[in-house]
């Protein structure tokens, strides 16, 4: 029986989370540079967007370049660079014929140039298509992004149009790049890592998590179908008792 007969399309998460790991360890085991696997990662993006949109998945975010990306090898930067334009500019007609609105964050204005042009002129013309949001974390970084989040707050108490009583969770999370985002139910890591590596440390307070030692090329639709029936076996608690849940 196919996994995904199996699945409650009734309880599915409305937002996966990504951290996409293991494109260099997969191109070293067949022999290439790490460049290799990036390359073939991009049709396992391909895979799981439309294994998430079987799945009535709302939001599907990609961890798919964090700040501290920028110490790798400048050439494996560069080539990731290239990378990412090549593919936000070639799939845009796949987005649009398949109703999925594109969104980014990060910082993004920290790419390089090509890369901004690119991704805005993506998000722009995917902007009224109703389906499914792929979100790409682009030099993102949690830290950053709370750290940005308290400059901008701190700047409204100085001025005095907030006052301290009303900070609260909400507000906070008003000023998060995440802000038209719901948080991730389901946060998925591949490759046997398990850490979160600086990524939605404020959107994850209650987040389930999954890891699998699939490296990402390897992750496949089936993959994403295991990783949303575990998430389905879970009871959500939210600091209740079982018993307070019926």
């Amino acid at each position: 029986m196919e996994l995904l007969s199996k699945i409650d399309l009734q309880r599915t998460p409305r937002h996966v989370a990504i951290i996409m790991d293991g494109n260099g360890r997969w191109a070293q085991k067949q022999g290439h540079m790490r460049l290799y696997g990036h390359n073939f990662g991009v049709e396992s993006v391909r895979e799981t967007l439309k294994a998430a949109k079987e799945l009535k998945i709302d939001f599907l975010t990609l961890y798919a370049f964090s700040t501290e990306n920028w110490n790798r090898p400048k050439e494996e930067v560069d080539g990731l660079m290239d990378l990412l334009v090549r593919s936000i500019s070639g799939e845009i007609e796949e987005l649009m014929s398949s109703n999925v609105r594109l969104m980014s964050i990060g910082n993004i204005e920290g790419l390089p140039q090509s890369c901004i042009d690119e991704l805005h002129d993506a998000i722009d013309r995917t902007k009224d298509n109703t389906g499914i949001h792929l979100v790409l974390a682009l030099n993102y970084s949690a830290r950053w992004e709370i750290t940005n989040a308290v400059q901008q707050i701190a700047q409204k108490v100085k001025d005095q149009s907030i006052n301290p009583e009303e900070i609260t969770d909400d507000l906070i999370g008003h000023y998060l790049t995440t802000s038209e985002i719901p948080d991730p139910e389901l946060l998925i890591r591949t490759s046997g890592e398990h850490r979160v590596s600086n990524f939605l440390l404020w959107q994850i307070a209650y987040t389930e998590f999954h890891f699998t030692e699939v490296l990402w090329p390897d992750f496949k639709r089936e993959d994403l179908f295991k990783a949303v029936l575990d998430y389905q076996s879970r009871e959500r608690r939210f600091g209740m008792v079982s018993e307070q849940l019926t």
